[in-house]
């Protein structure tokens, strides 16, 4: 049996994507890339996999986004097969694997893939894999696109199919195929049962400052179960499909119901449940079994099919990761359904009959949501990514064909904290501790405070607190230290989930003379500032209702309840919010836990900073000595600054920070600088870039001397950055530097014009000459400047210096609107000259003397 094909007429009996079949077959004996589009619950993820595997040497490799999801195809293929799960078809995700040597095809999660890349780079062995649930775009689903696609470029037997219920075919076709055409499109559409839309707006927001709001909630069950008795009155076998944004609001909604009607067998489907309450819902229930309301995450979306729904009611709610780049941190917010996921959520009630879908919002609301998700590599924390990418050997995705790049400002902020804990290089290559920080199953974070934290507090403490911030476990009060006494106590529905997790980690981890576990709860904060020492915090307001904290990142947080009173914390959640518990900081810690200044020093050790600060104050250096965790200040001392004392570098800061508006800039510093401008505009190098932005990050370049000065006690006010510029002008370059933008421009009445040039941040405008017209009789042509390249644009003024005219093509001006100003201007100025061919007639000798005497 382990060796015979699979069945594949059996296998497809009742699916619909077994029209497909022929198409799938005849495109891989075409193509070992392929993009199938299909809608949920078609059976795509049921079929292509054994097809594959009937023609593939190796292993078939099939991603889900989710664990449930892997587990539940995996275990649905395996029954429709008639074989044992694990032999033929197995599956492997985080803390939970069934395979064996037989196994043909396995189902695993995007992330598992991920490192096992990294062990395995040529995935040998491996015949094929396939990419589900495109369309979610998450983000290791994603980066699998990229990897993998260099993979296929070593080993061209490898066949890659990407598929989805709704994607944009032709991008991820474009990306999977080669240079010269992209990849085969397979798209199936299947004819859909009715839906019936039922629009049932809340009397009440659904969402406030603090998120969902309970009234919302009410109104939700009170739907959910008034579907449900309408639907099972005609109907006893149909189930309802409810969609909240969490698991929060899951159980919430769940509890509302089970009180209004203790009827119904109301159960919750959510990622943090353990295991077998998820299988059990999805595999449906038996006619003689009580009707069942599901209160479900975007889990059920289109990942899993449940069976037996009919009726699905949409909060229309959402929960997904947004960056906030001002503070420079991701986390989840509650917000709109994107109009594509609402349909998928839709599509449940009609995959087996005709269903109905309930809309907890009216149709204006609907219409005004956003059109289709955002993909998660634009609006998550890319840290786990980028140490991904580095180990992988593409710093920052360089080299690899990605649907959409990685968000410099997001790569950025990675990048800085990989480099804070060891785990890349300065050129951003991994560290042999990054290597090992990679090895962990979990993100880098976790993994430095799983791994240094052993040294400190214990293998097993360590594990326990990682296992408690990074699972997902309800924290409440956001006291970090009081949850996990109540998860070792066994007091929690998450103890045996947070158990597992806590041997899972000790097993993938080895720790070298790790000390001794500790059983108090005093080492919780440096553990989590070990993960988080960027959200190590200090207390700087109290107020009647919680206290205001700073972050050593910047960002300043709300928090009410015990932990108000410590003076330091370490945060491992934060999240931006409203309301008294901000504080008016426009954010809220979520979960933290005291910590002691020596742990604080411990765990931060590359934040801790001890120089002086400079800046100015009435043109003047004032400084102080300041000892620094990131952002947040520990001691400052006013210190009189020495250039050899760290007061060059200081004043150097404080110039870069303050601008180079600090200095009086006078008409020949002004002027020469506008005139190197010019020609760096027009030339490039070697002439120097002038913006503010160059200039002060190459202070040292030019102002070494003045920044000294100013050390030493000199306005600013009287430092002359003429000289200053001048030391940047480039040898020999310099030689032509008066020849190429001169001072002034001698016209043909034999006057030195100055010349007025562009600012240095205008970068179309043109060097001006304002002079009388008279003085320009006998030029035919306009000069130019920079070699011939820039014409001068000129002011004509009259005989009493009033604006006539600007051009800077003096030979049309000659041909054509000059006979209008000659005509104007000859009565009113009757002594001057007006030629008829002013490019002709030199400057008259009255002309000349004017100009001489001015």
């Amino acid at each position: 049996m382990s060796n015979a094909p699979f069945d594949i007429a059996a296998i497809s009996d009742g699916l619909a994507f077994a029209a497909a079949v022929g198409d799938v077959q005849t495109v891989l004996g075409q193509s070992t890339a392929v993009v199938i589009s299909a809608p949920p619950g078609t059976g795509k993820t049921t079929l292509v996999p054994p097809v594959l595997a009937n023609r593939t040497e190796g292993r078939v490799i099939v991603t889900q986004p989710r664990r449930v999801a892997a587990r539940a195809a995996a275990r649905r293929l395996a029954q429709l097969d008639g074989s044992a799960l694990g032999s033929r078809v197995g599956f492997t995700v985080r803390g939970e694997r069934q395979v064996s040597s037989s196994t043909q095809i396995e189902f695993v999660t995007a992330g598992v893939l991920l490192r096992r890349l990294l062990h395995d780079p040529g995935l040998d062995g491996v015949g094929a894999v396939i990419i589900d649930e495109v369309h979610e775009r998450a983000l290791e689903t994603d980066l699998l696109i990229g990897l993998l696609g260099e993979v296929r470029e070593l080993r061209d037997d490898l066949v890659l199919v990407a598929m989805s219920a709704t994607l944009d075919a032709e991008k991820v076709a474009t990306v999977l195929g080669s240079d010269a055409a992209p990849a085969p499109i397979i798209t199936q559409s299947v004819a859909q049962h009715p839906l019936a839309e039922r629009w049932a707006p809340s009397p009440t927001p659904r969402l406030d400052e603090r998120g969902v709001t309970w009234g919302f909630l009410d109104h939700v069950a009170r739907i959910a179960a008034s579907a449900g008795r309408d639907i099972f009155t005609s109907d006893p076998t149909a189930d309802v499909l409810v969609f909240a944004p969490g698991a929060r609001e899951v159980s919430e909604i769940a509890q509302r119901i089970r009180a209004d009607a203790p009827d119904f067998d109301v159960r919750e489907l959510h990622g943090q449940l353990p295991a077998q309450e998820q299988d059990a819902v999805i595999r449906g229930r038996h006619a003689t079994d009580s009707p069942r309301i599901i209160v479900t995450t975007s889990l059920a979306e289109s990942s899993l099919t449940v069976p037996g729904v009919r009726v699905v009611v949409d909060t229309c709610l959402s929960r997904y990761p947004q960056r906030d780049a001002a503070r420079g941190m991701s986390g989840l917010v509650t917000g709109p359904t994107p109009r594509a996921s609402a349909i998928q959520r839709a599509g449940r009630a009609t995959r087996e009959s005709a269903g109905a879908v309930v809309r907890c919002v009216d149709e204006r609301t609907f219409a005004a949501a956003p059109a289709r998700p955002v993909p998660e590599i634009l609006t998550i924390d890319l840290t786990d990514a980028a140490l991904l990418l580095a180990c992988w050997g593409a710093p920052g995705g360089a080299g690899l064909r990605l649907l959409d790049p990685l968000p410099a400002d997001s790569l950025s902020d990675a990048l800085t904290v990989l480099h804070g804990i060891g785990a890349i290089d300065a050129d951003g290559r991994a560290t042999r501790e990054g290597h090992e920080l990679a090895r962990v199953p979990t993100n880098p974070r976790l993994a430095r405070a799983l791994r240094d934290g052993a040294q400190s507090v214990g293998a097993r403490f360590a594990a326990e607190v990682v296992a408690l911030i990074g699972g997902e476990i309800r924290i409440n009060d956001g006291d970090i230290a009081s949850a996990l006494v109540a998860l070792r106590s066994r007091r929690t529905p998450d103890s045996r989930r947070w158990a597992q997790e806590v041997s899972r980690l000790m097993r993938n981890a080895a720790y070298a003379n790790a000390k001794k576990a500790d059983t108090s709860t005093d080492e919780v904060g440096l553990v989590v500032a070990l993960a988080f020492p960027e959200r190590i915090a200090r207390r700087v307001d109290v107020s009647a209702h919680g206290a205001t904290y700073l972050l050593a990142s910047g960002t300043r947080a709300g928090i009410t309840g015990s932990l108000a009173g410590a003076e330091w914390l370490a945060v491992a959640d934060i999240t931006r919010a409203q309301g008294r518990a901000a504080a008016g900081t426009g954010a809220v810690i979520r979960a933290a836990a005291a910590i002691s200044e020596d742990q604080v020093e411990q765990a931060a050790t590359h934040l801790i900073t001890d120089r002086i600060e400079a800046h100015f104050l009435d043109g003047r250096v004032v400084a102080r000595r300041e000892r620094r965790i990131g952002a947040i200040v520990r001691s400052s001392v006013p210190v009189r600054v020495q250039s050899g004392d760290g007061g060059h570098a200081a004043v150097r800061r404080a110039v870069a920070e303050q601008g180079l508006g600090v200095f009086t800039w006078s008409d020949a510093a002004d002027d020469l600088r506008r005139r190197l401008a010019l020609l760096h505009r027009e030339s490039g190098a070697p002439w120097p870039d002038m913006s503010d932005a160059a200039l002060l990050a190459n202070l040292d370049s030019w102002l070494g001397p003045e920044l000294d000065a100013l050390a030493a006690g000199k306005p600013a006010a009287r430092i002359d950055l003429a000289p200053a510029l001048r030391r940047l002008l480039p040898w020999p370059a310099a030689v032509d530097f008066e020849a190429l933008v001169p001072e002034r421009l001698e016209v043909p009445s034999g006057s030195r014009v100055r010349i007025a040039y562009p600012p240095v941040d205008d970068s179309d405008a043109r060097p001006i000459v304002a002079v009388k017209l008279q003085e320009c009789f006998g030029w035919a042509e306009t000069p130019r400047l920079v070699n011939g390249r820039v014409p001068v644009l000129f002011h004509l003024l009259s005989p009493a210096r009033h604006p006539l005219a600007v051009t800077d093509d003096l030979a049309s001006f000659w041909a054509g609107p000059y006979a209008q100003v000659r005509a104007e201007m000859r009565g009113r100025y009757p002594k001057h000259p007006w030629p008829e061919d002013p490019w002709q007639t030199a400057p008259t000798r009255h002309t000349k003397r004017r100009a001489a005497q001015q």
